[in-house]
């Protein structure tokens, strides 16, 4: 999991957010700016929240979309398998009427070949009859105008014998079955090579129809996929959204937490100098000397909660932890003049902050090397420690 700088100047902290050096540390979010911050982290998860919402929509659309798109080409489908079925059945019924019509044909053939048969039978026939002297064939030759004619005239069929009337019918009978079953057949075959070309392109339209909504799913379904990732993405966002701002707002509870145990300030306390009295309290310890070392400041003890004011309107230099002084906020008051307030229980204020005179800057405690909840109170000129009183 990511970390994120705001999470990590927020977390293992009370009112002092930020782990300061032995002179200077960083400052800390005021409580006023925490609260921006939280509604600022508020508003972004809030907004992943509707996008969320938003891209599940889209990806339930695109997943009906999807759902529709293929139980179309499940139907598709199913109606190529029939036409391929009605296809290959016509293809079957279309061969099967080529094998009679070939079957047919050699038939034809040899009917055909029968009738010429027959014909050079009844040539010879007749030539024999006329080598027998039968002039009377000649004349019916000589009179038909063909052999059509010839085998229809009644006066020459009287004449043959039964056997030789038996081979001209079935000639005739033959040539006219073949004929009429060749026309049949042709026309037969016709329909049924229409039959298939209009099988044929109706399965071609359903392949073109299948390819393209095949196209579309395929579309819609990637769509669908960057949206998932999408929606992946703002999860992750809005999960560490959420982390950060359940960091600041249990911060923030620590703030109104303490703020609510503050003691009143009390009235401001002045003297006869040009700064405040930064707390009401007792007296307890003096500036100079003292255990064989500089005690650099007054003593001023308190209950812990006690507002701290600055003694003077100011810049903070420094807010944030120091060896010994514990939480310590230091204000410039000018070029030369400077103030600070040490073993703070929380610190109001962070670094570069402008304050005015009065303003409560954190409250008091025991922090650092501490006998009592007190406020170690300080005057610096350049940076070196003077006496307090000679200012208050």
């Amino acid at each position: 999991m990511r970390r994120r700088t705001i999470t990590a100047g927020l977390v293992g902290s009370s009112l002092t957010l930020w782990a300061a050096s032995p002179l200077i540390g960083n400052s800390a979010p005021t409580a006023a700016e925490l609260g921006k911050k939280i509604e600022s982290t508020q508003g972004k998860v809030e907004f992943r929240k509707g996008k969320e919402k938003v891209l599940t929509r889209d990806i339930a659309t695109y997943s009906g979309r999807v759902a529709k798109l293929e139980s179309r080409l499940k139907d598709l489908n199913a109606r190529q398998g029939t036409i391929e079925q009605d296809l290959t059945a016509k293809r079957n019924a279309l061969n099967a009427t080529q094998a009679d019509l070939r079957d047919e044909r050699a038939r034809l053939v040899r009917l055909q070949r029968r009738l010429r048969d027959a014909r050079g039978a009844l040539e010879t026939r007749l030539v024999d009859q006329y080598k027998a002297g039968r002039t009377d064939m000649i004349s019916v030759l000589v009179e038909a105008d063909g052999f059509s004619q010839l085998i229809e005239r009644g006066e020459y069929l009287s004449r043959l014998r039964k056997k030789d009337r038996v081979v001209i019918d079935l000639v005739a009978d033959a040539k006219k079955e073949a004929t009429t079953t060749e026309k049949k057949l042709d026309t037969l075959e016709r329909s049924q090579q229409k039959v298939t070309s209009a099988i044929q392109a109706r399965r071609d339209e359903i392949a073109r129809v299948k390819g393209n909504v095949a196209e579309v799913e395929s579309t819609v379904r990637d769509a669908r996929n960057d949206k998932r990732a999408l929606l992946s993405k703002v999860k992750v966002e809005r999960k560490d959204l959420e982390e950060d701002l359940s960091a600041m707002e249990a911060q923030q509870a620590k703030i109104s937490g303490a703020l609510r145990g503050a003691l009143p300030a009390g009235a401001i306390k002045k003297g006869s100098g040009q700064l405040i009295y930064p707390m009401n309290g007792t007296f307890t310890s003096p500036f100079g000397f003292r255990w064989g070392r500089l005690h650099a400041g007054i003593d001023i003890a308190a209950p812990i909660g006690t507002p701290i004011r600055a003694a003077d309107g100011g810049r903070v230099a420094i807010a944030g932890v120091v060896s010994g002084y514990g939480n310590y906020t230091c204000i410039q008051h000018s070029a030369s003049l400077s103030t600070c307030y040490g073993h703070q229980s929380s610190i109001a204020v962070k670094v570069g902050q402008t304050v005015t005179k009065g303003q409560i800057i954190g409250l008091c405690g025991n922090t650092g090397h501490s006998t009592g909840p007190h406020l170690h109170f300080e005057t610096r000129v350049n940076g070196n420690p003077q006496n307090p009183m000679g200012y208050l």
